[in-house]
């Protein structure tokens, strides 16, 4: 009975969008899910509204409410714009920077978001082409945007696209301006609220103009030029994964001084297909198989990637026994910051007024390193919004070094606020050249950030479980995880606990209690023990999924005893793995 009134509902949802308001596309599109046998594809393009979230739209493209399509796109940025005629009524004019990714449909959806902020009055600054997510993120700031708009599901299977809405500091948005937009996104209740028809002399094209000013900012970032002079020549391989960064991340490279960056011409091709990969992701080693064959081909000395709307960074290199090994999120973020951190120490520029950011599930190593070099680091959750929101609140007052998290984003600059893989890419081409100038393979330099602040090992863990049950499942592995926390992980008692649910601190040797200085809560938590393991439990806000994120710490005596080490961590995690039940 409850299955015949979802396919009514769900039936009657859809006839809707068989009217004149819709186009003859859509129409059709709509009828044959209609007339089919199997309702399964009816019901899951309109059993529900696509949710505005706090980081805007992510969906399967499609026909239908619970889509990415050209109505879903354009009632979010109706509600968009009608937040940003609320918020800034005092402006004689305002702006919005938009751009895109390789994706199917990007440019579509773009050029139409361009066309209803124009219709509302609002002056656009639309992109020629693709671009990396960060130069959209810099477009809102170098413009003096009030807003912006990308459209983009950065490594997402092909199926999907998405939405992701910016702030006037070119970050992310957070409260109280993201349920604010949110509510008026949801007030658009017919397609006809949403004014389609654009004034093109509102929308303003841009492009190379806007790409040399911040290649040229991010070469500013340079902080060892005459190491690159003496290995110019590096063998740096790198691949696009047929994204946004095939263009920008080359010439960044080679504006550092570099002369040697091979490419993997397969994946050169920008395509919202991905052809050469079964998911566009620098993360997964299958994602760098041909980006690793290549650099086995020509003998490289790193390997770089980037993510299709190359935010977040993949870099491989060659291990203690000459493999080609990926690094993990942590350890690019730690070698970025200790490479940052280590030549402004040798440049005389540490003032004792700089700091750092991590997100709560990144390595601790970072504070470690922070610490040693009296450089202040901030925690913050996860999701680089928050970063750029502890940036801010710091802009007029610390002088910001470097953030980022453990999923492969890193950003070194303040003229962006979101990950880029860009600079990200440059700095860390020019961190080999500074290990290779200092006598060391990059493995050398991973080696020494160990033998000085502990070797570390992180590992995440997502457990999957769809559905309505699996959601309640999920809840209840949580309230359980609250209610009875472990006394002790892998053979070490638990002696700090945090919640990020209550921003409750208790130190479990005497029960005291401290509160966490968080701006929000968050349902996530977390475990310390004695030998200084981390763990950190939370729930995803966008896929059925709990996620485990554990990180060990095994002193490292001496280079030799690196794989020991290794093998050491490993059993850890294997321990902490059967206490966590996963």
């Amino acid at each position: 009975m409850e299955n015949d009134q979802l396919l009514k509902e769900v039936t009657a949802r859809a006839e809707k969008w068989l009217g004149d308001s819709y186009d003859a596309e859509t129409r059709a599109e709509v009828k044959r899910m209609l007339d089919a046998d199997d309702k399964t594809e009816l019901i899951e393009s309109f059993y529900r509204d696509l949710e505005f979230g706090t980081g805007g739209l992510r969906g399967i493209m499609g026909a239908g409410t619970n889509r990415m399509n050209i109505y879903t796109v354009g009632a979010a940025t109706q509600g968009l714009a009608n937040y940003l005629k609320e918020a800034f009524k005092d402006l004689p004019e305002i702006s919005v920077a938009v751009g895109h990714d390789v994706r199917n449909n990007s440019r579509k959806f773009a050029e139409i978001v361009a066309d209803i902020f124009s219709a509302n009055g609002i002056k656009v600054y639309l992109f020629d082409s693709f671009r990396p997510t960060p130069e959209l993120s810099f477009a809102i700031r170098h413009f003096g945007c009030q807003s912006g708009v990308n459209i983009t599901a950065s490594h997402n299977p092909k199926i999907y696209n998405g939405y992701k809405a910016y702030w006037e500091d070119g970050a992310q948005i957070i409260a109280p301006h993201d349920v604010n937009i949110i509510d008026h996104v949801n007030r658009i209740k017919d397609v006809s609220e949403i004014k389609f028809q654009g004034d093109k002399s509102k929308i303003q094209i841009i492009g190379e103009d806007v790409d040399k000013i911040y290649l040229e900012k991010i070469k500013e970032l340079s902080l060892s030029p005459e190491a690159i002079a003496r290995h110019k020549d590096l063998k740096i391989v790198y691949t696009p994964i047929h994204g946004t960064g095939v263009e920008l991340i080359p010439r960044s490279i080679k504006n550092f001084g570099f002369t040697d960056t091979i490419h993997v011409p397969a994946q050169d091709v920008p395509s919202g297909d991905f052809p050469t990969v079964e998911s566009p992701n620098p993360e997964v080693p299958s994602a760098m198989a041909m980006a690793i064959a290549k650099a086995k081909e020509v003998n490289a000395d790193i390997v770089l990637a980037s993510d299709p709307d190359a935010d977040r960074i993949g870099c491989v290199i060659r291990d203690n026994k000459g493999e080609y090994v990926l690094l993990n999120g942590n350890q690019i973020v730690m070698i970025l910051l200790y490479y940052i951190i280590t030549r402004n120490q040798e440049l005389g520029l540490i003032k004792g007024n700089e700091f750092a950011v991590k997100t709560i599930v990144t390595t601790e190593t970072i504070k470690s390193i922070c610490e040693a070099n009296k450089v202040k680091m901030f925690d913050c959750y996860t999701g680089f919004k928050w970063i750029a929101a502890v940036m801010r609140d710091n802009e007029d007052v610390l002088r910001y070094l470097g953030g980022g998290e453990e999923s492969y984003g890193f950003l070194a600059e303040t003229f962006v606020r979101d990950k880029d893989a860009v600079s990200a890419c440059s700095l860390m081409a020019e961190a080999c050249a500074w290990a290779k100038d200092n006598n060391m393979d990059f493995q050398g330099l991973l080696t020494d950030i160990y033998l000085k602040y502990g070797y570390s090992h992180e590992v995440g863990v997502s457990v999957v479980r769809p559905g309505k049950t699996g959601a309640e499942e999920i809840q209840a592995m949580m309230k359980s995880f609250r209610e009875n926390p472990p006394k002790s992980l892998a053979g070490s008692p638990v002696e700090v606990i945090k919640d990020y649910a209550t921003l409750d601190e208790t130190h479990v040797p005497d029960g005291k209690v401290t509160k966490l200085d968080f701006p929000t809560t968050s349902n996530v938590l977390q475990y310390f023990t004695a030998d200084n393991s981390k763990i950190s439990v939370r729930p995803s806000g966008t896929e059925p999924k709990i996620k485990f994120y554990m990180e060990v710490h095994i002193p490292l005596p001496s280079a030799a005893d690196y794989d020991a080490c290794a093998k050491l961590a490993e059993d850890k995690i294997e321990a902490l793995k059967k206490d966590l039940g996963i």
